[in-house]
């Protein structure tokens, strides 16, 4: 569906680059839609918020969870801004 044309025009009417690869597929996406799922599952599925500024507060206060105290098992159980300190000191 990334590749629609009535998806690209709505994209193109709002100023939206879209970004795919040379071949026009999504797998350059695939880190970010990964992110949006857990996002999803871990945020706004267990607490809908109620209006656009709490949901604009909730995924700013989620993703600060994420990149300073969700672990991650791949990261050797650190999280990942912790992860990136460890290497770099």
């Amino acid at each position: 569906h990334y590749k629609m044309q009535p998806y690209r025009a709505m994209l193109a009417q709002r100023g939206v680059k879209q970004s795919m690869s040379r071949k026009g597929n999504c797998f350059d996406n695939a880190v970010i839609e990964s992110f949006f799922g857990t996002l999803k599952a871990e945020y706004f599925h267990l607490a809908p918020p109620n209006s656009v500024d709490e949901l604009e507060a909730g995924v700013h206060d989620y993703v600060r969870y994420y990149n300073h105290e969700r672990i991650k098992l791949r990261l050797k159980g650190l999280s990942p801004v912790e992860y990136r300190l460890r290497r770099t000191a």
